[in-house]
This record gives C-alpha cells, sequence and structure tokens, in this order.
C-alpha cells in the first residue's frame, strides 16, 4: 500500500485552561479529498493551525509525518515551502489590490530588483483558467464576489507548487452554483494529483465529494470513514460528531399561530447608489404571532435588501410602501425607530455586522438596548453582567463567564449571543438572516429550538435561508422571491424542495 502524504500522530495542544486537541491522530492518502467533520469548537480549525504552523512546533505535543519524513512548522511560510497551503474561512486577501498582486503577495515575480508585473499578469492569467476563472489578473479583488475570491485563493495556493491543500469552511458564504464549481475544481485538482483536506458543515457536500471523512469529537478523533467502501449516511456522520442519534434534524414542534403583526405591502426599494435599479419590487407579506414564516430565493433575489429596508432603512434608497404592526401602520425610517416599534433583525454576516468581536459577551448582548442598563446617563456595569448571565443560561451560551471576548466564541455560540442582543430589546418582530450559517448540526438543532420557544412566546419570526430543508423544517409558511418579486407563498405541507426552487426561478415578469 502506497504510504500516505500525511500522517498526524498523538497531537496535544492546550491553551490556557483549555485543551483543545487530545491525541489526534489522522492518517491521509495521496490525491484524496479527506473531510474533517465536528461540531464547533471540537477542535478541527486548531488542528488544521497546527498542520500548517500557525501553531508552531513546540506549542504542541505530537508529531506531524509529511511526504514520509518528519516535519516541525514553525511558521506558515515552512508548511507552504514544503507544499502545505491552507485557505481559512475569512479569506485572506487585500481589496485594493489587483487579481495577480493577491495571487503573488509575499511571493512577488522579481527581476532585477524589481516586480515584472508582465511576468505576473501572464502567470496569473494561466492559473486564472486553471480556476475556471474568467476574470483579468489587473482586476481589483474587492470588485469580486466571494465565490470568485475563494476561487482567487486556490489560484495563489496553485502558484506556490501546492501539494497538500486544506480548506476551511470553503463553500460557508457561497451559493449553490459556486459551491458547485467549487467542488468541480477539487475533482479536477484531485485527478491532477493534489490532495485536499476539507473542514465543511454541509454534509451533503461531504456524501457527495470525500473520499474519507475523519469525525473529531470534544478535541479527539472518533472515527475515519472510508466514504467509497462503507455506506455512510448523514445520519452517520451526525451521529459521529454529536455522540448520539439526532432523531430528528429539526425539534418537533406544534405551532399556536395568533393574529397578524406584521404586515408589509406594495414595498419598494432601489439600489443604494444606483437609484435607477429597482433590488425588491412590490413586495407583499404578512407574519402572524406566534408563526415562524421562511422566505427563500437564490442569490441576489433582495431577501437581505428586504429584510434591511424594512428594519430601519439600513439598506436602499428611494423605499416606498407601508408597515403596518397588529393592523396599524407605522414609521421606521431609522434603526432606533425600528427598534423601538419592536422589529429586531440578526444579520446574515454576525462577524462583521452583528458583534463586536473586540468586546464581550456582556457588553455585546446590551449593546441594542444601553438604556435598560443606564441610569443617570452611565451604564450600570453589574446589571449589565446580571443581564447578560441571564441570556447566558437561558440561551446556554458556552462560556466560563459573560465576560470572554465574542471573537474567542464558536459560531454556533456567537450566534447565540446575537439572538440575546435582540432579545434584549423585548421584539414582536424578530427577523433572522442565515441563523444557521457557519455553525454544525448539534449547535442549528439549538438554535431552532429557540426559534421554536420565541413563536411559543408570541413572537412574530421571519426567517431567511439559503437552505430549503431547513426552511421547510421549521416554518409555518415560505414566500418565494426572485428578482425582487414575491412569487409565491406555500404553507408547509404543501412546499417542496422542487416547488419551491421552481418558483425562485420564475420569471419576475411571470408574476402578476
Amino acid at each position: 500500500m502506497a504510504q500516505p502524504i500525511l500522517e498526524m500522530q498523538a497531537i496535544t495542544k492546550t491553551f490556557p485552561g483549555v485543551k483543545a486537541l487530545q491525541d489526534v491522530s489522522m492518517s491521509v492518502e495521496r490525491g484524496e479529498i479527506h473531510a474533517i467533520c465536528g461540531e464547533n469548537g471540537a477542535g478541527k480549525s486548531t488542528l488544521m493551525k497546527v498542520l500548517s504552523g500557525v501553531h508552531p512546533h513546540g506549542s504542541y505535543e505530537g508529531s506531524i509525518l509529511f511526504d514520509g519524513e518528519e516535519v516541525q512548522f514553525g511558521s506558515i511560510n515552512d508548511s507552504e515551502a514544503k507544499g502545505i497551503v491552507i485557505i481559512h474561512q475569512e479569506l485572506a486577501l487585500v481589496p485594493y489590490l489587483s487579481v495577480a498582486e493577491n495571487i503573488f503577495l509575499g511571493n512577488e515575480r522579481v527581476h532585477r530588483g524589481f516586480i515584472d508585473w508582465n511576468v505576473a499578469n501572464s502567470e496569473a492569467a494561466v492559473l486564472l483558467a486553471r480556476v475556471g476563472l474568467d476574470e483579468l489578473p489587473v482586476t481589483p479583488v474587492g470588485q469580486l464576489g466571494v465565490g470568485k475570491q475563494q476561487l482567487v485563493e486556490i489560484a495563489k495556493a496553485l502558484s506556490k507548487q501546492v501539494k497538500l491543500l486544506i480548506l476551511d469552511e470553503p463553500t460557508a458564504a457561497l451559493n449553490d452554483n459556486d459551491s458547485e464549481h467549487l467542488l468541480g475544481l477539487l475533482r479536477q485538482l484531485k485527478a491532477q494529483g493534489i490532495t485536499s483536506i476539507m473542514i465543511s458543515h454541509k454534509l451533503n457536500e461531504i456524501a457527495e465529494i470525500a473520499d474519507t471523512t475523519t469525525i473529531i469529537r470534544d478535541g479527539r478523533t472518533v472515527e475515519t470513514l472510508d466514504m467509497r467502501a462503507d455506506e455512510v449516511t448523514q445520519e452517520r456522520i451526525i451521529r459521529g460528531m454529536v455522540g448520539r442519534d439526532l432523531g430528528h434534524r429539526f425539534p418537533p414542534h406544534e405551532s399556536h399561530v395568533g393574529e397578524e403583526v406584521l404586515r408589509i405591502e406594495d414595498w419598494t426599494v432601489h439600489h443604494p447608489t444606483d437609484p435607477e435599479r429597482v433590488v425588491v419590487d412590490r413586495a407583499n407579506l404578512t407574519v402572524r404571532a406566534g408563526e415562524i414564516v421562511g422566505l427563500a430565493g437564490l442569490m441576489g433575489a433582495g431577501r437581505t435588501e428586504l429584510a434591511m429596508s424594512v428594519f430601519g432603512r439600513s439598506y436602499g434608497s428611494h423605499i416606498t410602501g407601508n408597515l403596518y404592526l397588529h393592523g396599524k401602520p407605522i414609521k421606521a425610517a431609522t434603526v432606533s425607530e425600528a427598534i423601538s416599534h419592536g422589529i429586531a433583525y440578526a444579520t446574515e454576516d454576525r462577524k462583521k455586522y452583528g458583534l463586536n468581536l473586540i468586546e464581550d459577551i456582556r457588553s455585546n448582548i446590551s449593546a441594542a438596548n444601553l438604556a435598560q442598563v443606564s441610569s443617570s446617563g452611565f451604564v450600570n456595569t453589574n446589571e449589565e453582567i446580571r443581564v447578560a448571565e441571564g441570556y447566558r443560561q437561558r440561551m446556554n451560551i458556552k462560556a466560563p463567564t459573560v465576560l470572554a471576548l465574542a471573537g474567542k466564541l464558536s459560531g454556533g455560540n456567537q450566534q447565540k449571543v446575537v439572538l440575546s442582543k435582540w432579545l434584549f430589546t423585548d421584539p414582536q418582530v424578530l427577523i433572522l438572516d442565515e441563523p444557521t450559517r457557519g455553525i454544525d448540526v448539534g449547535a442549528k438543532y439549538e438554535i431552532y429550538t429557540l426559534i421554536n420557544k420565541l413563536a411559543d412566546e408570541g413572537k412574530a419570526v421571519l426567517v431567511i435561508s439559503s437552505e430549503l430543508p431547513e426552511l421547510l423544517g421549521i416554518c409555518n409558511r415560505i414566500y418565494t422571491l426572485s428578482a425582487g418579486r414575491i412569487t409565491g407563498v406555500l404553507p408547509q405541507a404543501q412546499a417542496t424542495q422542487e416547488n419551491l426552487m421552481e418558483l425562485m426561478t420564475k420569471d419576475k415578469d411571470e408574476v402578476r
């Protein structure tokens, strides 16, 4: 049998007060696509940081063999010199530099002491063609979408003569088309002899593309599954990840739907910098007390734009239409006004817009309702801590104290802090934009349970999600959006992925 390209043996990594990895071992065969699964905080990313030298040799116990020899990386430059390249979930590109400049940043094409731009752009063009990206090398990276930026990162890896490519949640922020293109590219790289390790929470993608899957739970290796020989189902992977059967992906829920809370009528939104472009076109939508309503649409359909424009007109220009709360017209021209009317919006990008990552849990939870924890113009720290501690327990936020930094939490716990922040405003309407993006199945189940509880408390909940099974699993009704227009609404009992997709791809001219 051929020698594995990578062997990690008895890796143990300890942070102050936390053992992130304990005796983790894994082996990766040459030329395979190897998936790593586990809940948030299981140690997946930490293990890859050990491998790539982000956590240098000497800061962990155990040994790493690559290409048949033991390696001791002191930095990420050392691992890249051996052909190991890691692409983190948070892309490390400079938006104001060109594609070619980003590809060769730190690895410039120099001739006689000067960068040879002709060579750089020419080589970049070859690499872009190799990853299937039809963009000019001089294009600023900031002008590209996330899917194309991901391809630029892979082109950058290929420029370093990569042998082992590590991708941390590569499709978490991609739409279905971009995800499928990326998975196809990994297959092409495999055919060219390049080995890949992919960390992902998307079990359907793992089942589709992985040759082997290693499951990590609580910092330990649970098992490695041969996806080619074994009959490996998504349920089988989940059982390994969470240590138990999730009898259902979605918690059982009996809805008690009451009177209408929010009504949106003839809502039209124009693009903020291109007023001629209509982003949301005469949308009509209602949400009732105790009801969970879904909003489905392809990337660019206008889902987030609709939600943000309703939430204090925080997106768009030339907004027209009417908002009603309990049948009475309201004005919500600012975020403060929207909050005062009992409307809350949890953003799809929790790290950029939902949280202050360098502040603690306490400060994040109180941020949207400081008046409630203030007296005579000063924040009452003790009251802040009391409130935050209450939410920490209620939402099962896994942190030793509310003084822990939000940026140190796992994705699922960060999402719970975001929800806590908005619940502290005591909203009547809660708009959740991609509430489970980038979190594992166990944490998703907890979030679904929390959403059900909010509905049971009489909240009107609007959920935006790119995952149709998620909407089908938790929503009472589902609206579909295409090119800015509402194209239909289906009750849960009548909705399927097929008829939702048909409505999501409907031409707007077909909508009356």
